[in-house]
């Protein structure tokens, strides 16, 4: 039998460093996500299986350890599990009709925290970010710049920024620069 080659996937943004004082940036660590769609009668036996609460309203997450759902649409969440449990299994114990798909190398995520977050990602990003309209736990998809980007919250003075892994470098400059001005 012959050996078989196995593919090693190179983190995109590996090694890479940036920012300020005031705005750090580091590229998050591989995580599972699965982009999950379901019809509001399957929301509950879903959240049981994801051990966590889908939430149901605009703009809101709801977090379990390392584990987050984000509220995309009305149907529509991104699921994250930052310590790479399997995300497609926890979704078809579930039992219900569901739509998941398994993105967790089609993205990935730059960590923005600081004092200056919120000036380096409203940089590029036209969404209001004051924590008055913007608190922690809030996500959405949106832009920075000309990349579409989930934005997630997760302290006053942090935020993760998910992007598809090809426009990385692109997000990963622009909030460099956002970054370098959040510092003057």
């Amino acid at each position: 039998m012959a050996d078989q080659a196995t593919a090693i996937r190179n983190a995109p943004l590996a090694g890479l460093r940036g920012g300020s004082p005031a705005a750090i940036l580091t590229p998050a660590a591989p995580a599972s996500r699965i982009s999950l769609r379901a019809e509001p009668d399957a929301v509950a036996a879903l959240s049981a299986a994801l051990g966590l609460t889908l939430p149901t309203r605009p703009k809101t997450s709801a977090s379990t350890g390392k584990r987050h759902a984000l509220w995309l649409g009305p149907d529509e969440w991104l699921v994250i599990d930052e310590d790479g449990k399997d995300l497609m299994a926890a979704a078809a114990s579930s039992g219900v009709m569901h739509s998941a798909v398994d993105i967790s190398h089609r993205n990935t995520a730059v960590i923005v925290s600081g004092p200056g977050a919120e000036v380096a990602v409203n940089s590029g990003c036209p969404q209001d970010l004051s924590l008055a309209i913007f608190p922690v736990g809030a996500c959405s998809r949106t832009i920075l710049g000309k990349a579409e980007i989930v934005l997630f919250r997760t302290a006053e003075d942090t935020f993760r920024v998910e992007c598809w892994r090809s426009f990385s470098p692109f997000v990963f400059g622009l909030l460099s620069e956002g970054a370098e001005d959040a510092g003057h």
